[in-house]
């Protein structure tokens, strides 16, 4: 054994914290980002959040900086100037188009109406010692006339309760259940488990069940979808024994089996379709129009536009990118104390000019990215899904020079604004199906849509069968197996070829 020095140089990937932070906000939405820069700007005393161009704060800083000269006689004028100054950038236009010339009527008129209310004012002063003013004292005055929310499905049931002639036991339980009900209206518990976490009999617990039954609208509080068809239907005096059965068979309704629903029945076709019918008029979810969370609007982070050449133009959406900047003089101020403090604010200068260089770079990769991608499907932009091409990461990323993961985080909760409508920046990338002959592949995306199309053009005498769309599509040049246009149909939700015949021929 023996000791030596050896000398070796080697590559490694160090995940310092803020190259941790720069992947952080590269996959980031656009509402999580901006969540994530106000905590920092909250953290970080450098940090100052701002709307406006360098050069705007610039200007503003130096006019800051100049020392008032202006004599106390002079405010008055001031306040008057700049006052009209702001009028006319506020309304873009001079203060004669937005303050029409008087008449001597309208001089008149504001002589008198000076007079009316200056004797309201010294009316309203003389009420202030009792406490109230002239408005709130007014008895047409209606301050809850002016106050408008939604009301949720939840406090819409609980009112109902309220006035409900229960005894406290089934009210209490009744509270319990219309807080498990789902934004549908649907109350889907076991009943044992609820009385045996409230410790009441399992007769309460369906009593409470049958009040809740009872509220409006009609049809909440069901088990499922056929006991909400229930209740409506009796609600309309319409649950006879034939209705009855058909409730009890919805599964073979939603197949299509009317002749073997009209055995069971014991009814004719016409009675039949007319019961369908009744049944189609119900509402299968009805606490869905009590208003619910609001939904957040899906901002795009990327538009694109055509411009006047007809190539395509791509832009950052400024609306959903933080504009931060570094106080860098409020720095050079504060630090000179020395010692603790000026460490401090070193490091907060640090992570200040990072954060911003981390959210400059996230822009620019996401500008890259999402050109590439418009550059390779502008196929779609111009004609629709129908030419959509096949596209991985991969080839965005050897075509932007960035590795795969990059791209990946980039397209991660990013949207993207086209002619054709907003979309997320993964839709773009597809699987690719083969072409019988050997050429360019098609995307998956296209070939949904073609399935979809053939799907909706089809009548009850050309029903599309599985085998038949294959070799639609084999024609036309695409190599598709079996499976896959079955997989295909079952993820667009659409029935089976003997499904799709039975409802249509319901429907004759």
């Amino acid at each position: 054994m023996s000791m030596h020095l050896q000398l070796r140089q080697s590559q490694s990937l160090v995940m310092t914290p803020q190259l941790q932070q720069a992947i952080k906000l590269l996959q980031m939405s656009n509402l999580d980002l901006a969540e994530y820069v106000s905590q920092e700007i909250e953290r970080n005393p450098l940090l100052e959040a701002t709307s406006s161009t360098p050069e705007e704060r610039r200007d503003r800083e130096q006019n800051d900086e100049r020392p008032v000269t202006q004599d106390s006689n002079d405010v008055s004028s001031a306040l008057k100037t700049d006052s009209a100054t702001r009028a006319e950038e506020t309304f873009d236009t001079g203060l004669e188009n937005i303050y029409a010339d008087e008449s001597r009527a309208d001089t008149m008129n504001n002589a008198a109406a000076s007079d009316n209310a200056a004797a309201q004012e010294a009316s309203a002063w003389a009420s202030v010692g009792n406490g109230g003013s002239s408005r709130f004292d007014n008895p047409d005055f209606d301050l809850e006339s002016t106050l408008t929310e939604d009301v949720s499905l939840r406090d819409h049931l609980l009112n109902q309760l309220g006035l409900a002639a229960v005894s406290p036991i089934i009210r209490v339980i009744a509270a319990d259940l219309i807080e498990q009900i789902d934004e549908a209206g649907y109350l889907k518990i076991d009943d044992e488990a609820v009385a045996l976490r409230l410790g009441a009999e399992p007769a309460d617990i369906a009593a409470a069940v049958g009040v809740v039954q009872g509220f409006e609208p009609v049809g909440i509080g069901a088990r499922n979808l056929a006991d909400c068809v229930r209740l409506q239907l009796a609600d309309l005096n319409r649950l006879d024994p034939a209705m009855a059965v058909l409730v009890d068979s919805l599964d073979l309704l939603a197949k299509g089996e009317i002749p073997k629903l009209c055995k069971m029945c014991g009814v004719e076709l016409d009675d039949m379709r007319d019961m369908v019918a009744e049944i189609r008029a119900l509402d299968p979810k009805p606490g869905a129009r009590f208003g619910g969370e609001i939904a957040q609007t899906m901002v795009p982070d990327v538009y694109v536009r055509q411009n006047e050449l007809g190539s395509w133009g791509v832009e950052l959406n400024a609306d959903t990118l933080p504009k931060v900047l570094v106080n860098t003089r409020y720095a050079s101020e504060v630090g000179k104390g020395g010692g603790e403090v000026k460490a401090y604010l070193t490091e907060c200068v640090q992570n200040a000019n990072w954060l911003v260089k981390s959210l400059d770079q996230r822009a620019r990769t996401i500008l890259k990215v999402a050109s590439e991608i418009v550059k390779q499907q502008d196929g779609f932009l111009a004609f629709g899904v129908s030419e959509l091409r096949p596209l991985n990461l991969k080839t965005v990323a050897d075509a932007i020079e960035m590795h795969e993961s990059t791209v990946s985080r980039v397209t991660s909760n990013k949207f993207i604004a086209t002619p054709r409508g907003v979309f997320e920046l993964k839709f773009f990338f597809t699987a690719a199906i083969q072409a019988t002959d050997g050429g360019e592949s098609y995307s998956a995306e296209s070939i949904r849509h073609k399935i979809r199309q053939m799907i909706d053009a089809e009548d009850l005498k050309s029903i599309l069968s599985d085998d038949k769309i294959v070799k639609i599509l084999r024609d036309q040049g695409v190599d598709i197996a079996r499976r896959t246009v079955a997989k295909y149909r079952e993820a667009m939700n659409i029935p089976s070829s003997v499904q799709r015949r039975r409802a249509k021929a319901s429907l004759v």
